[in-house]
């Protein structure tokens, strides 16, 4: 029996896929049971070990070993199981191919692009900030978490959303639930959205407060980007790697201008920023992104963090590696149980999964797999790859951020990361408030804030909060010791900031235009007069979406800035909360899919990470709605600080009756935000599951997938091209260079733009 497959669309042209059906091979059968024995033995030092002694490289095997065995079988049963690719069938990007929103683009271009637009603040805040509780909790639910319920959704509402010409999460749920629970969605993805890209700006603000050098780097970054885009466009057409590599070494130039410019008089007038006015800086940012074409700012911001990503987390990986460094964090810290910590108030369960966020589960990832990567998919065989795959490697780079906050002193770690109101915000307060922790290690000194913050060219970095700051300090430790030296402290740590700023833009600036782009049809919805806002191309329709976006958001940043608890303590578990019942609706619609589909016995695959999903998130959403512990409860902070407004006192940390003011105004929007999460998504939870019963009484459902149409492209199905596809590829080349077929991607190059895709 053959085990090579040559699938055919058209007698008079080559095959558009190849099958191969090949048997595992033994000596596959050996490597695999290796790295499952490899993997295991890493886990069991890491559970069993105790103390001060465990190498962080051990995080690194467990980790990288579970995703191999993770990908290779997991993800492989879900695809004969659920999705069933055909690579004979052609995906939205190659029927509706423009040029513009549908294209097909080469696999490992789309991996990257799919990476660049998922990765956020997530996988590196949420790591070091749930790391006061210990590196195994996080560890255990970052690696296992992304396994088992975060690469599942990604995937699973790639291949949905490819099924139905591309359409959106929204869109998707309104067609699967009906109008109840399509509206519920709907309006909980644009208000989810809102709190989200406030927190991923506020990541920002406090990374770059008070730091002229990394102020005027990133700054930098927005000529960059717009000479780039300009030189890609008109000077160079098409030289991408030209361009990526002027851009690099620009990038580079930014970050050792930025030490300098800051050393000087001027420098430090001009870029010494306070946060409220890196927060407007960021709104005005954030307006402009979503308005300019996209080949202008986006593009090329694109490229830069796209590299600044891959190339950062390997190289740290690597640095690991080299170095070897020791857990200084302890495997379960007291605050596990506790919840008194001061990075984040709350017990583990549920608050460390609602903190990871997106390093295991991000509803954010669901916008993009039925957002701009269908669209460009070339064959559905690449959704494994790309859906599953690009989130593994968001994981790791949670790994790569809960290893970095776990090897610095924890002393200086609590330090950075407690509010300002319990550090007092001098080195001789934060010492004496680190050593009444009760931590491991030496006791620490005024030296050992002041010391860290001169080693790395900043004024201060006690209460640094956010994460961003902690994470970059992690870098720095590791980096300088087999790059540079104690002297090129500084320069890490900054590059660590740029870093992770440009990690965070590319989100905020793709997630506006995102939500323009879903207001736009939200308003069009209603029809008459309003329907114009569902045409793109009415300049004044986006403008207006775009302020009503950055409005919405800019608002809450401004309230996260402002905000005397900490704006980043307070905001946080909102936005993990946020994200996490936003995965609970995409999980919901691809569960409905399934079940529909008459695949009920598969259903557990998505349906058991939405139970976990949804008793996590509502067991959060009850504490911080209805928690009678001021720390957690947002009401009870409210109904605290009120009692002293009106008996002329302070509350918490206020410091003056305007803070009480400040802290009595947020608390009711955050109170009332959690009630309207937590509502809108039960709305949704309860509509899919009558749903999936009707459709398990009745054998099934109607379908709402497109009509199948036969693909006339091939490219090969995995990452490598096998020995057999690179024959039939050459084939290919053969006739596009001959014109007797035209390249994939080419149709807008040669006026045969296809239809677009239907509303």
């Amino acid at each position: 029996m053959a085990t090579i497959e040559y699938l055919r669309t058209d007698p008079d042209l080559p095959p558009v896929g190849v099958v191969d059906r090949s048997p595992i091979t033994p000596a596959k059968k050996a490597v695999f049971a290796g790295i499952a024995i490899l993997g295991a033995v890493a886990w069991a030092i890491l559970a069993i070990a105790r103390g001060e002694n465990v190498n962080a490289v051990w995080i690194v095997i467990a980790a990288v070993s579970t995703y191999i065995i993770a990908y290779r079988f997991y993800a492989r049963f879900i695809e004969w199981k659920i999705t069933k690719p055909r690579d004979d069938l052609a995906t939205p990007a190659e029927i509706l191919e423009n040029g513009k929103d549908f294209m097909p683009m080469d696999r490992r271009v789309l991996y990257g692009h799919h990476f660049a637009a998922i990765a956020g603040a997530g996988p590196l805040v949420g790591p070091v900030l749930a790391a006061q509780m210990g590196y195994l909790p996080g560890t255990i639910w970052i690696v296992v978490g992304v396994c088992l319920a975060g690469a599942v959704q990604d995937y699973l509402v790639l291949w949905a959303s490819t099924k139905r010409r591309g359409r959106s999460l929204g869109q998707m749920a309104r067609d699967e639930l009906g109008a109840v629970g399509g509206v519920a969605a709907i309006v909980a993805i644009l208000v989810i959205m809102m709190i989200l890209l406030a927190v991923l700006a506020l990541v920002v603000v406090n990374a770059l407060g008070e730091s002229p050098w990394g102020v005027f780097s990133i700054a930098m970054t927005i000529p960059i980007a717009l000479f780039m885009g300009v030189y890609l466009r008109f000077l160079r057409p098409g030289k991408v790697g030209e361009v990526s590599a002027i851009g690099i070494a620009l990038l580079l130039l930014a970050i050792v201008s930025g030490g300098w410019v800051s050393e000087t008089e001027w420098g430090a007038d001009w870029f010494t920023l306070s946060r409220t006015t890196i927060a407007w800086l960021l709104i005005a940012y954030g307006f402009l992104a979503s308005v300019l074409p996209v080949w202008l700012l986006l593009a090329p911001r694109d490229y830069l963090s796209t590299f600044m990503k891959i190339g950062t987390i390997g190289l740290l990986a690597v640095g690991i590696l080299i170095t070897m460094p020791v857990l200084k964090a302890p495997a379960i810290s007291e605050f596990a149980s506790t919840g008194t910590g001061p990075a984040f108030a709350g017990s583990l369960f549920p608050f460390l999964f609602i903190t990871i966020a997106c390093g295991a589960l991000s509803g954010f990832h669901a916008l993009v797999s039925s957002g701009t990567t269908p669209k460009l998919l070339e064959k559905e065989s690449h959704a494994r790859m790309i859906g599953y795959g690009g989130m593994l490697m968001e994981s790791f780079v949670a790994v790569m951020a809960i290893i970095t906050a776990s090897i610095i002193d924890q002393h200086l770690y609590f330090g950075m990361n407690a509010p300002l109101g319990l550090t007092g915000g001098t080195p001789e307060k934060a010492a004496a408030y680190t050593n009444s922790l009760g931590l491991a290690g030496p006791p620490a000194t005024p030296e050992t804030f002041s010391g860290a913050a001169a080693d790395v060219g900043e004024n201060t970095i006690i209460s640094r909060t956010g994460g961003a700051p902690t994470l970059a300090v992690g870098i720095s430790e590791v980096f300088h010791r087999f790059l540079g030296g104690e002297s090129m402290k500084s320069f890490w740590y900054h590059f660590a900031i740029m870093f992770e700023a440009l990690f965070i833009l590319t989100t905020i600036d793709a997630g506006t235009r995102v939500a323009r782009f879903m207001t736009s049809d939200a308003l069009g919805n209603f029809g008459g007069p309003l329907r114009k806002f569902k045409d793109p191309s009415w300049r004044v329709g986006a403008w207006l979406c775009s302020f009503i976006v950055v409005a919405a958001w800019g608002s809450i940043l401004l309230m996260g800035v402002t905000d005397p608890l900490g704006g980043i303590n307070a905001l946080y578990p909102l936005f993990g909360i946020a994200n996490q019942l936003l995965a609970a609706v995409a999980l919901t619609v691809v569960m409905t899919i399934i079940v529909k589909k008459g695949l009920v016995k598969w259903a557990w695959i998505p349906g058991i990470p939405l139970a976990w999903d949804l008793i996590v998130t509502m067991t959060a959403s009850w504490q911080k709605i209805f928690s009678a512990d001021p720390k957690v409860g947002y009401w009870k902070q409210h109904s605290l600080c009120q009692q002293a407004q009106e008996a002329g006192k302070l509350c918490l940390t206020a410091k003056t009756p305007e803070d009480v003011d400040t802290v009595i105004r947020n608390t009711f929007i955050q109170g009332t935000l959690s009630i309207v999460f937590a509502a809108l998504v039960l709305v949704v939870a309860v509509v899919g599951a009558l749903v999936c019963l009707r459709a398990w009484r009745s054998g099934g459902g109607a379908t709402t997938e497109s009509p199948e149409e036969p693909s006339k492209i091939f490219a090969p199905s995995g990452f490598l091209a096998t020995p057999t596809e690179k024959a039939v590829q050459k084939e290919w080349d053969e006739l596009i260079a001959a014109g007797k077929v035209r390249a994939p991607g080419a149709a807008h190059a040669h006026g045969e733009a296809k239809a677009e895709a239907p509303a």
